[in-house]
């Protein structure tokens, strides 16, 4: 067998065998097959795509190229939650804990931001002491404990997946459905979920900016976790504007808290109800939302929260004390009439080119400064009204430029709904 001979068929778009797939993936991890091998191979798919078949070969070749999670210990229906990515995105911040006091366990393995979104481990991290790494018998006590943990991805789950991100992303592969599905869905297989909730961002601020290439991803996903034997739902919901008002760690946390205690922007609350209700319906628990609104109000998610932050080590007491950026600069409307449009990625890039992301892996975080939104689509506005507030460590004119031309002033504006489609 060679590499070569599948390397062809995948670019005329034949079906490989099982065992030709075996040989390429294992290959690959192994070093029998080289970088430029696999990258040609990368590129046929990235034009030919993979049938059903190969693509849940793909996956369970990726599950099983490193360790995978026993958590058969755990008691009840454990649930994973997964979002695409986007600006403003602390919703695992709050949905995590909203769930669990509702009775659902969730075990979350999250990444880092990189790029103009950010990453809910690096909002996490911006909590005095919080440790975003639990051995194995901590992580599996949380989850028994308190029915919540959030973790960082550990590098001996999904090796394939790794190693094939590495190079997919320097060779032009990366906007590729069956690619970036079989990514995903690998690792949250290989997570040991009973359960997979996905939040697949769609617009202008995510990665998949189109409604029906996103539904196709979601389409995608939730087939391979059906073949898999794991029950998932996609929620399509939208991010063509900042989710909330917070951009930026510190910040971000700060609105995750206010919405736990009932004070949180209106579609941040309602897009976390209605996950959470999701979550907690698919886990069999009868008259879901009136349960995640019940645990809302009640200030049983709030408290839930702070047990889960304090058993990762987290000191919310200091973080209520943690200085704030040391210039807050407001940029001003200069038109008159309704938001009507965010290029919602140039408002992420502002915050990262203040400090709140990073440009490459390599980077540090400077967890305080960012930006906040303070008027959506649809909100009237008179010239001179404050559109943003930032919060910088020096000041950036470049920045508040920056965000001046990313938000549209005009006389009509269409709100956008929350959630576009539900994938079952």
């Amino acid at each position: 067998m060679r590499a070569v001979d599948i390397i062809e068929k995948t670019r005329d778009a034949k079906e490989l065998t099982a065992e030709e797939l075996a040989f390429l993936c294992q290959g690959y991890v192994t070093g029998d097959v080289p970088d430029y091998q696999m990258s040609a191979w990368l590129m046929a798919v990235y034009f030919n795509g993979l049938s059903p078949l190969n693509l849940k070969q793909f996956v369970q070749l990726m599950v099983h190229s490193g360790q995978t999670m026993d958590l058969s210990s755990v008691n009840g229906v454990i649930v994973d939650k997964h979002s695409t990515g986007g600006v403003g995105d602390k919703t695992s911040l709050v949905v995590s804990p909203l769930v669990a006091s509702c009775g659902v366990t969730i075990a979350k393995m999250s990444g880092r931001g990189l790029g103009h979104t950010g990453g809910t481990i690096d909002k996490l991290e911006s909590i005095p002491g919080f440790q975003t790494s639990l051995s194995s018998a901590a992580f599996l006590t949380a989850l028994n404990t308190h029915k919540v943990a959030i973790v960082g991805q550990t590098s001996e789950l999904v090796a394939l997946d790794k190693a094939l991100y590495a190079l997919r992303d320097v060779t032009a592969t990366v906007p590729s459905i069956p690619l970036i599905a079989a990514s995903i869905m690998s690792k949250k297989i290989a997570s040991g979920a009973d359960k997979i909730i996905l939040d697949v961002k769609v617009g202008n601020g995510s990665f998949m900016t189109d409604l029906d290439q996103a539904r196709v991803l979601a389409q995608t996903m939730v087939e391979i976790g059906r073949s898999m034997g794991i029950d998932t739902i996609a929620e399509l919901t939208d991010m063509s504007q900042p989710l909330g008002i917070a951009v930026g760690n510190q910040l971000e946390v700060q609105e995750a808290i206010d919405t736990l205690k009932g004070q949180g922007p209106k579609d941040f609350t309602e897009l976390c109800v209605t996950l959470a209700t999701t979550i907690v319906d698919a886990a069999g628990i009868s008259n879901a939302r009136q349960v995640v609104e019940d645990a809302l109000a009640s200030g049983k998610a709030m408290q839930r929260f702070e047990e889960f932050v304090a058993y990762q080590g987290g000191d919310l007491t200091a973080f209520g004390k943690l200085p704030a950026a040391p210039f807050i600069t407001t940029v001003l409307a200069q038109a008159t009439g309704k938001v009507s449009m965010f290029d919602t990625t140039s408002v992420g890039r502002a915050a990262m080119y203040l400090g709140a992301g990073r440009q490459t892996k390599e980077d540090a975080i400077d967890m305080a400064v960012g930006v906040k939104v303070l008027k959506k689509i649809g909100d009237a506005v008179s010239m001179g009204d404050v559109l943003f507030e930032v919060h910088a460590r020096t000041l950036r004119p470049d920045v508040e430029a920056m965000l001046l031309q990313s938000v549209t002033i005009s006389d009509k504006a269409t709100i956008p709904p929350l959630i576009y489609d539900v994938i079952r």
